[in-house]
């Protein structure tokens, strides 16, 4: 049984991962076996997050001090813990997946930038295209008034160049 100190220094560890952290889903590993947690693990060696598995009595004391009690309840059982400094979509779309394909994981309770979550609220970030995918976006919804605009300016100024054109012909012919 380890030492008081080393409790302590277990949960400060924790704490100072809760506050860094963007993005927190607690999960139930039961019936995964060790090859599933070595592929679950593999597939979430992404820069920034991190995913293991937590003493409860540690992780309620962390949430406790962090201001999180709500959640204590939520994540009675054995929990495993992803921590993401700053991406929200892929570690939980890479937590999906994985759910998808083997059946075995669920999702009780998150905490996105600060907001206690659900599980179906992680879904839906799970559901969302990748960060790069999303500024295309917004930067083509931007662009596209502008982009109008110099079709229009264009489409009268051509109009114009064509009426003097036309209005060259009819003098020269004339």
């Amino acid at each position: 049984m380890p030492k008081l100190e080393e409790k302590q220094k277990v949960v400060q560890q924790l704490q100072d991962r809760i506050d860094k952290a963007s993005l927190i889903i607690f999960t139930d590993y039961r019936g995964l076996n060790v090859e599933e947690m070595t592929s679950l693990r593999n597939r979430l060696r992404i820069p920034g997050v991190e995913y293991r598995v937590v003493k409860n009595t540690m992780m309620e004391f962390a949430l406790g001090n962090c201001g999180y009690n709500e959640i204590v309840n939520q994540i009675d059982g054995p929990n495993a813990v992803l921590f993401s400094d700053d991406d929200l979509v892929t570690p939980a779309k890479a937590i999906y997946e994985f759910i998808k394909e083997r059946k075995k994981l669920e999702v009780k309770v998150g905490i996105v930038q600060g907001q206690v979550v659900a599980a179906d609220r992680i879904k839906a970030l799970a559901d969302l295209p990748p960060k790069e995918v999303l500024l295309a976006q917004v930067v083509g919804t931007m662009q596209a008034p502008i982009t109008s605009l110099v079709y229009v300016l264009n489409a009268n100024i051509s109009g114009l160049a064509r009426a003097l054109d036309q209005i060259r012909v009819q003098k020269a012919a004339g």
